[in-house]
């Protein structure tokens, strides 16, 4: 046996460009855990330019075949009907998980006299937003179909589920980005709600 055969193998070094790859693997997965471990929290960080300031004046077409309890039309989304009225805006679509989950808050919501709410249906077909409302039941006064989702991009909506509150002189007092949870409805809506109700300043984004 030759000595090169005794010779311990030297061990492999690891590149710089597989070791950067999964440093950043295991950054993004940090980032994903904490979102999933705390998505109220991370929601309430997220701020909009559009608070304190008028809402945009883009109108929607009502959804076709989409009809009140009553069984008249519903109404598409028209932001001259702010006035004088205290709006909970939610944009939301069939094919989201977390609008389903949201959906018994939406409902509750519904049962206050205070304030109309009013949908912004987002890249969804009218069939499928009609079942989904028909199975679940509808809190909307107003559904407006954004089928190119050109009017949720001059809300600055992030992402779907996503909830505001108008005031009744049309400006955008409140935001709140993902779905409504009990304790965001205890927490956050329904005081700020109390707080457009009563009057009060909008709190800086």
């Amino acid at each position: 046996m030759s000595a090169s055969d005794t010779r311990p193998a030297r061990p492999r070094r690891i590149s710089w460009p597989i070791m950067i790859s999964a440093l950043v693997v295991l950054a993004l997965f940090g980032v994903f855990a904490y979102m999933l471990v705390l998505p109220d929290r991370v929601a309430s960080t997220i701020p909009s330019a559009l608070i304190g300031r008028q809402a945009p004046q883009t109108t929607l077409p009502a959804i076709d075949g989409m009809t009140t309890e009553q069984g008249v039309p519903m109404p598409g989304f028209d932001p001259s009907a702010f006035q004088g009225n205290i709006s909970l805006v939610n944009v939301w679509g069939s094919w989201c998980a977390p609008c389903r989950e949201e959906h018994p808050y939406l409902m509750e919501l519904a049962e206050d006299p205070r304030i109309r709410i009013v949908g912004i249906n987002y890249k969804d077909e009218p069939q499928n937003a009609i079942r989904f409302l028909r199975q679940l039941g509808n809190p909307f006064d107003a559904v407006g179909a954004d089928r190119t989702g050109r009017t949720a991009i001059e809300w600055g909506v992030y992402g779907v589920p996503e909830t505001f509150i108008v005031g009744p002189d049309g400006t955008i007092e409140y935001k709140h980005v993902g779905p409504i949870s009990a304790d965001i409805l205890e927490r956050k809506l329904k005081p700020e709600i109390d707080r457009v109700a009563e009057g009060g300043i909008a709190p800086s984004s």
